[in-house]
């Protein structure tokens, strides 16, 4: 089942039902702001107090970061980028079967993108909803230059207790550390009892978040770096959109083209960086 609803203010989502799982899709920024297996809690985390609002971003679910990861250069331009309080063009959904669903969001320049990044470019996210949830942001050059872009699909997932929770899969890999700035190697499996600002690379396998009551595994493709974060007390006390306790329920874990692993595009070619979540 497919369908497209709007709330009282008039902000449109698109609501997803099969027999595998259920997701909810915003228009404004391709955003997915829900997804749940069936008879599962939700996978991704969505904040109480998120705004769902015409550009502003939502704070849960998987934003999309691009065509910069972090702050450009040029700091009156937007954190993240422009692509995820955009509305995008929903191109079509297909029932594949009962337990699965795909969809296809496109965005492409226009005037107002043109004066942020003078680029012109093709934007598409295929969605799977089944009991996997995959996502493939594909970027096409269509300029006369080569462009460079970095990105991230800001996964923010739902945990039991942030005390609960160990990453594993990226021991022993070079991070930057975004809170001090320095070059560090990750030993061991990584656990919270602070703020973590994370930017691994060399990333060449699954990732497997295991929590109290369930593991989930995140496969990246043509993607070798990954942002790993968790705001704590301070700044989630001052953080848009979360209450000051949200630290506690989620961990973003970030599939990503971000700093090392930002990628070149030729006029007329393409990338597409690839997560799997199950």
């Amino acid at each position: 089942m497919i369908v497209l609803k709007k709330l009282a203010n008039g902000f449109a989502y698109i609501e997803i039902k099969n027999s595998s799982a259920e997701a909810k899709i915003a228009l404004q920024g391709a955003h997915i702001f829900h997804y749940a297996r069936v008879g599962e809690e939700p996978i991704l985390w969505l904040s109480e107090v998120s705004d769902f609002e015409v550009g502003k971003a939502i704070r849960g679910g998987v934003p999309v970061c691009w065509p910069w990861f972090g702050f450009n250069e040029d700091k009156t331009l937007p954190q993240h980028g422009f692509a995820r309080t955009a509305l995008w063009e929903f191109v079509g959904g297909d029932e594949v079967d009962e337990k699965t669903t795909t969809f296809t969001f496109r965005l492409t320049y226009n005037e107002k993108t043109l004066g942020m990044w003078h680029y012109k470019f093709l934007l598409e996210l295929k969605i799977t909803i089944s009991d996997k949830l995959i996502m493939e942001l594909k970027t096409t050059n269509i300029d006369e230059r080569t462009f460079k872009i970095s990105q991230a699909l800001h996964t923010y997932f739902s945990v039991s207790h942030i005390s609960d929770v160990t990453i594993k899969g990226l021991d022993n890999k070079p991070y930057l550390d975004a809170l001090t700035w320095k070059n560090e190697v990750q030993k061991g499996d990584i656990t919270f009892n602070q703020e973590v600002d994370r930017v691994y690379q060399e990333v060449d396998g699954e990732i497997a978040l295991s929590d109290k009551n369930r593991t989930i595994h995140i496969k990246n493709e043509n993607s070798s770096s990954a942002v790993i974060w968790n705001p704590w007390i301070e700044k989630c006390g001052r953080m848009s959109a979360m209450k000051p306790n949200a630290y506690e329920s989620m961990l973003c874990i970030e599939p990503a083209n971000a700093f090392l692993d930002a990628r070149v595009i030729k006029p007329q070619k393409s990338h597409t960086l690839k997560a799997t979540i199950f």
